[in-house]
């Protein structure tokens, strides 16, 4: 394998014949290069799932009510659940050992005004926890306290985008704001993964609006975190046992499907990354096709290759080289241009996959690339591939008889 005067040879020969060395590394080429880009964009659609869920915590469950569609305990049909204050306590207080983070959430539209610039953009009214919920990001000022919903404080934090809409270049923090034409005080400003959408969202204590609202307590939904130690059986078991406590309470029927709605970003995530994963199996199964393509392409190549040479290695084999070293001479080219030809194409479909960049994203491919351990293994795969397509030729080769290959015309 180190012998100099073999290696010598052997870019000697591929030297004598570029074009027959360019077609047997084409196949490799292409082949490698069409399994890295589709194997990238399969990565890129997992990562579209991914960004999807970053904007809240994979531990969530979002509690809310609905119509009860069947009759039960002597209530009719078609009525709508309405959840209040006393479910998140009584939550809290029957399952604590279970949550982490808990908030309950109302939903307004308001036309917010500062001066002489105004926009409409969306409320929700929740608690504290729910910058941990929501993995809201602090730029300025502070989020929503307990202080807050005590008091019943008219404050607000509002997003990054409503504060370049409304002040410009000013600083929002300290400053008042009208909503709906009632005045809150900024207190903070955040920005969020979730994109422009949660960056033009307004947040107010919870207390704050149910009493400028009517002074009702009815929520529009609750929110809360489960241990993670919980796992995902855990987690259904969590959501299972809260759904049985409040059909119970507000009297829906244990099979009413309509009453209490309770969704999982976990089993969402889960769900969708198995639709992912499928695709990604779909291409990275064509890609390995094509990449096997080429490599029986080079098989076919290196079978004309030592056709060619039959006489060459007749005369080698009169001079005493053994079957072994015919074999290694064969599979030592054909590992060199598989090599060569399959980083090549390696590194034409990395840069490809870089130059993408988010031109694919209204295509729901987000961030296409293959990691480092996918591009070890693809290599690995390259060069027993080029000697299981090298050893065949190599192999019969090495079987010529000296006399027969002199008299190959």
């Amino acid at each position: 394998m180190f012998d100099l005067d073999r290696w010598r040879e052997i870019f000697q020969t591929i030297n004598k014949n570029k074009l027959r060395t360019l077609l047997a590394g084409f196949t490799v080429t292409l082949g490698i290069l069409i399994f890295t880009v589709l194997f990238g964009m399969g990565n890129g659609l997992k990562n579209t799932f991914y960004k999807f869920f970053q904007d809240d915590a994979q531990n969530t469950l979002f509690i809310s009510p609905g119509f009860a569609t069947k009759p039960f305990k002597g209530f009719k049909e078609n009525r709508r659940i309405e959840f209040e204050n006393e479910d998140l306590e009584l939550i809290k207080e029957k399952f604590g050992d279970r949550i982490e983070y808990t908030t309950a959430r109302i939903y307004k539209g308001v036309t917010a005004k500062y001066k002489s610039e105004y926009g409409s953009y969306n409320v929700r009214a929740v608690h504290p926890d729910h910058q941990y919920l929501e993995k809201t990001i602090m730029d300025k000022g502070r989020y929503i306290n307990e202080y807050d919903i005590r008091n019943d404080a008219r404050i607000a934090v509002i997003g990054r985008l409503i504060e370049k809409d409304l002040f410009g270049r000013e600083n929002a923090v300290g400053k008042f704001i009208s909503l709906n034409k009632i005045i809150y005080r900024v207190v903070g400003v955040f920005s969020d993964a979730g994109g422009d959408r949660e960056e033009r969202t307004i947040y107010l204590p919870v207390s704050t609006t149910q009493l400028i609202y009517k002074n009702t307590e009815v929520i529009d939904q609750i929110n809360l975190s489960y241990n993670m130690e919980l796992g995902a059986s855990g987690a259904r078991r969590l959501s299972s046992d809260i759904e049985r406590f409040l059909k119970n309470k507000h009297n829906v029927a244990p099979s009413d499907q309509n009453g209490i709605y309770i969704g999982s970003v976990i089993e969402d995530l889960e769900q969708n990354l198995a639709i992912a994963n499928v695709l990604q199996l779909i291409v990275t199964v064509i890609g390995i096709g094509t990449l096997l393509a080429g490599v029986i392409g080079i098989s076919n190549i290196m079978v004309y290759i030592v056709k060619e040479r039959t006489k060459e290695l007749g005369i080698r084999k009169a001079l005493g080289a053994t079957p072994g070293s015919v074999i290694g001479m064969i599979l030592q080219e054909t590992l060199i241009i598989t090599m060569l030809f399959g980083y090549l194409g390696i590194f034409l479909g990395n840069y490809i996959l870089n130059s993408m960049g988010t031109k694919l994203e209204d295509w729901f491919i987000t961030n296409p690339n293959v990691s480092q351990s996918t591009i070890v293994w693809a290599t690995v795969i390259l060069i027993f591939s080029g000697l299981i397509a090298g050893y065949i030729p190599a192999r019969r080769a090495a079987k010529v008889q000296p006399i027969v290959a002199l008299r190959d015309e």
